[in-house]
């Protein structure tokens, strides 16, 4: 896999899923934007670098599975079907409308595409550790990733999950931590300071990699280590350092870009940022 070949047009991809996200969020008037933009590269790196997804990919049973863990941040999610042309472009417009497919967190009941309906926080690891099972008592050659937030990680449920996928040595679940810093209520080490990850998680039985997820080629290159043999016979987790709002200045690492409506004015300015 080379720079030129491989890793320039996910970043294109990229560039143009952040748009997406503003689109989203300016139409309905609400949503989360610094969630969803801090998310991005890992949901290009999986659906168009790694999955490469046509229409029958989620009816299959032989395939690799995403969960979106941290809900609130679909329209990073619907961005990403958009670009593998599973949902159309237009359709992103109508987020958290009345009657919409695209519901301001994942309905599996309105969206088959969307694996599992979440948003309420830490409950996604669990069923990404089932389908990971499933996968290798069938013998599967496949993965099943769960996307979570680090404010997530304050959720009792995620650490049992935690300590369960290690005790049975779940080898087919890969752990993606978006730690951004920021939560809904403020930053996470005020909030619930729960650093340094790696030792909690090794304990457990965990194979780590640390990474910048905001560099598509670490982003990449922990994805190929996750899923390669070289960890053995352990759940794989890759804790990626993020930013809040990533590539737009008057978004990054700001609470109050958590939840946030934006203005004629702030989606401009978002969308030319991002494209530039």
């Amino acid at each position: 896999m080379t720079e030129s070949t491989a890793i320039k047009p996910l970043q294109a991809s990229a560039k143009q899923a952040r748009k997406y996200v503003f689109d989203q969020i300016y139409a309905s008037g609400s949503g989360h934007p610094g969630g969803s933009l801090s998310c991005i590269d890992v949901l290009v790196a999986l659906y168009l670098g790694r999955i490469k997804p046509d229409k029958a990919w989620i009816s299959r049973i032989d395939r690799d599975h995403v969960i979106l863990s941290k809900g609130h941040a679909v329209p990073a999610l619907y961005s990403v079907l958009a670009l593998c042309d599973l949902i159309p472009e237009e359709e992103l417009k109508t987020l958290r409308h009345l009657g919409s497919r695209l519901q301001g967190h994942p309905d599996r009941s309105r969206l088959a595409e969307v694996e599992m309906s979440t948003g309420s926080l830490g409950q996604g690891l669990s069923v990404g550790i089932g389908q990971a099972q499933i996968l290798q008592t069938l013998g599967r050659d496949h993965f099943s990733f769960v996307i979570l937030g680090d404010g997530e990680l304050n959720s009792g449920q995620v650490w049992e999950a935690i300590a369960y996928a290690g005790s049975h040595q779940c080898r087919q679940v890969v752990a993606i931590i978006d730690a951004n810093g920021i939560q809904n209520d403020g930053r996470v080490e005020d909030i619930q300071n729960i650093t340094p990850y790696i030792p909690k998680l090794n304990a457990f039985g965990w194979a780590v990699t640390e990474i910048n997820g905001q560099d598509m080629k670490e982003v990449v290159d922990a994805i190929d280590w996750a899923t390669c043999d070289a960890p053995g016979d352990r759940p794989r987790c890759i804790l990626a350092h993020t930013t809040k709002g990533a590539g737009v200045s008057f978004m990054e690492n700001k609470v109050e870009w958590h939840s946030h409506a934006l203005s004629d004015e702030e989606y401009q300015k978002a969308c030319e940022e991002v494209m530039q």
